[in-house]
């Protein structure tokens, strides 16, 4: 595993950034597996900066997003289809029938979980998988668990997940309480991932899963059976995996 460490979130997210970019450079019709949530904001912003200077290109690309919450529609300003097409999608030149969430709307959730999984197979995997690390160490909604769970799942959120993303509603009650989530067979079949943390409440989380034992009790551990993960932090984030490397 490579380790960055960046000064603070924006170079943070300009090294995750240059990361992409190269990937979009060298394969102008990559898939990118792409994530949602707070920490991914300053990279998609980056992108956007250089496609407007006309450094990158991503009319060939393709992306497969990690999770998308059960009941929401795409419409939905809480959706994470809504918060891709807010923070990279409307502002670069991809082509939205290349891009790909979970279906929220759909209601049976095997036929969704199992759609999803011929999307990821159709398309050859990922090239490059963009990864937020939670405080309970879940990669995307795999929440700490008994096994690892390989396919697309739906999963019910944990409390403590459930809390984190409560800032986004309007109260409590309208957090969703289950997602369709990528499942970790899928994301380390990627063929290279990048994890983004940053800020010190990550760092204990962030210790735990990269020189921690292996367990699905904290799903992120697994990637240290990754032939190709990149983690890029700034310094509050990796304080205490530095102290332990």
């Amino acid at each position: 595993m490579r380790v960055y460490c960046a000064k603070d979130y924006e170079h943070a997210s300009r090294t995750a950034a240059n990361i992409i970019s190269a990937q979009i450079i060298m394969k102008p019709d990559c898939v990118l597996g792409l994530a949602t949530g707070s920490t991914p904001i300053g990279t998609y912003e980056q992108l956007i900066r250089w496609y407007e200077k006309g450094d990158l290109d991503f009319s060939k690309v393709k992306s497969i997003n990690l999770d998308e919450y059960k009941g929401l529609t795409a419409e939905n300003d809480q959706s994470y289809r809504y918060f891709m097409n807010t923070h990279l999608f409307d502002s670069v030149n991809i082509d939205k029938n290349n891009t790909f969430v979970p279906d929220g709307t759909e209601a049976d959730s095997e036929k969704a979980c199992r759609d999803y999984d011929e999307i990821i197979r159709s398309h050859g995997g990922v090239d490059l998988q963009i990864l937020g690390l939670g405080h309970n160490g879940h990669i995307g909604f795999n929440e700490p668990a008994d096994d690892f769970a390989k396919g697309t799942h739906c999963v019910k959120l944990t409390e403590s997940t459930i809390s984190a993303n409560a800032r986004f509603f309007a109260s409590m009650d309208d957090v969703p309480k289950e997602a369709y989530t990528m499942g970790i067979g899928s994301i380390m079949q990627a063929k290279k991932i990048v994890v983004i943390v940053s800020g010190e409440g990550k760092k204990d989380i962030v210790k735990k899963a990269f020189l921690g034992p292996i367990t699905p009790q904290v799903p992120a551990s697994v990637l240290q059976l990754h032939s190709d993960v990149i983690l890029v932090g700034d310094e509050a984030a990796l304080s205490e995996y530095n102290k332990g490397v």
